[in-house]
């Protein structure tokens, strides 16, 4: 089962710590009062959480593809009342491969957005 993949774990764990922080950041700016910490964690703990999490993300789908492809999860087949097809694996492949030129930017973004806030 892809739920008990130490990758899961990986994910949750740096998008939750990411996602306390960044709800901590909106709380204390809509209070007028943003205690540098928070500002610090907003804008360099992604240095580490951003890839811990994209490899997580990757590793768990990938761990899911053997099991998609035999079952044909979410899949849709010809001939059907629609005349619609859909591959569910190979949307996760390009998924996948959308990562390679999606993560440099954001990543690249964030550290653009560091250096004009820090």
């Amino acid at each position: 089962k892809v739920q008990t993949e130490d990758s899961v774990l990986l994910f949750v764990v740096a998008w939750t710590i990411t996602e306390i922080i960044r709800y901590s950041f909106y709380t204390f700016s809509l209070l007028n009062h943003l205690p540098y910490l928070i500002k610090w964690a907003r804008y360099t703990l992604f240095i580490v959480l951003y890839p811990m999490g994209v490899s997580g993300e990757l590793l768990t789908i990938y761990a899911a593809l053997p099991f998609v492809r035999q079952s044909g999860l979410y899949s849709i087949s010809l001939p059907n009342k629609y005349n619609f097809s859909f591959d569910y694996y190979t949307f996760l492949i390009l998924i996948m491969i959308s990562y390679i030129p999606i993560f440099p930017q954001l990543y690249f973004h964030m550290l653009h957005q560091r250096r004009k806030v820090l």
